[in-house]
């Protein structure tokens, strides 16, 4: 059920949100302190009716061994601001950062068997990359020609600079560009499947599952797909989606493409499961949402770094209600 599906949890799929909600609420009460012989019992029971529900719990566990250290520690703020000074410093040095963090883990008696299941290894899916960035994360990066990119949350690339073109290759997310002039090097951006060419832009790109999307709002981008048999320009104020062998039909640019560089996420009748799936890219945690609900239409500007008030403003206005049995795990339900 794609409502309950974590980004870093793609096996959770075919697990219903009654049952997650079940799984939470049982790991709630046994980590509360407060649970009875009784309560333990009822839990084994539980767990025993159904391969579901071991499933249910084991993705619960999962979770909340990657999220509840980083969550309940004091060094959080700490841990993740420190990643992130060194986001732009290279590979080796986030590397280094990381294996210095598990310090902060051992004095809790945790090390990295503990901490590889928390956001911070997550923070880190790119640090093979040139530039990345992590949960909840938009960076502004300006390259040596000037150029500027906006990273958004989860997002990576490389850098390619040399005497004869300039080339960024987007291994994950998205990215808005706004390239400098060098008449001598043009600049391109290597996608999974195809080739852009700016054209004097400001443009973003975006890899999808199956494809990747370019919104152009100033200049013109050049699109070819990887197999080289399709090619196209796309003008200012248009979108185009592609794959590796074509191009899909053109649209109008739409301004949500561009507004998460400002932290905003633009909803005009977006279904709520896909704003949701938007905000899971900035909450440290489970973010999960009952299919009852999933289709409502959200309309409005959320702010995308203070999820729990986007989530609060949704729920003033659409008939859900929010439950948090623990810190780190949200879902959204219909009104009872």
């Amino acid at each position: 059920m794609s409502g309950s599906r974590h980004p870093f949890d793609p096996g959770t799929l075919a697990l219903s949100h009654p049952v997650l909600e079940q799984a939470a609420d049982w790991f709630a009460l046994l980590r509360s302190g407060h649970a009875s012989a009784q309560d333990r019992q009822a839990w084994q029971q539980w767990l025993d009716g159904s391969a579901e529900h071991r499933e249910a719990w084991r993705h619960v566990e999962r979770i909340g061994t990657r999220f509840a250290p980083l969550q309940d520690s004091p060094a959080r703020d700490t841990a993740v601001a420190t990643y992130r000074r060194v986001s732009a410093r290279g590979a080796r040095a986030r590397r280094q950062v990381l294996l210095g963090l598990l310090g902060t883990a051992g004095a809790g008696c945790l090390g990295w068997a503990t901490w590889r299941h928390t956001p911070l290894p997550a923070l880190a899916l790119g640090w093979t990359a040139d530039h990345q960035s992590g949960i909840g994360e938009t960076r502004q990066i300006t390259l040596a020609d000037g150029t500027r990119v906006w990273l958004r949350a989860l997002s990576a690339f490389d850098v390619r600079y040399d005497p004869a073109q300039r080339e960024l290759r987007l291994s994950s997310g998205q990215m808005l560009i706004d390239t400098a002039s060098d008449p001598n090097r043009p600049f391109f951006v290597q996608t999974r499947a195809g080739r852009l060419q700016a054209l004097g832009t400001r443009f973003t790109v975006r890899q999808e599952e199956e494809a990747v999307l370019v919104a152009v709002f100033d200049g013109a981008v050049r699109v070819e797909t990887a197999d080289r048999r399709n090619a196209g320009i796309v003008p200012a104020g248009e979108q185009v989606r592609f794959t590796s062998t074509r191009l899909l039909p053109a649209a109008a640019a739409t301004p949500a493409l561009e507004a998460w560089s400002h932290g905003v996420l633009v909803a005009d009748g977006l279904p709520l499961g896909e704003v949701v799936q938007e905000l899971r890219r900035y909450h440290f945690g489970h973010l999960g949402v009952s299919p009852a609900v999933a289709d409502l239409r959200v309309f409005g500007s959320l702010p995308i770094h203070d999820v729990p008030r986007a989530l609060r403003m949704m729920a003033s206005v659409l008939p859900i209600r929010l439950r948090q049995p623990m810190a780190w795990w949200i879902s959204i339900d219909a009104q009872a």
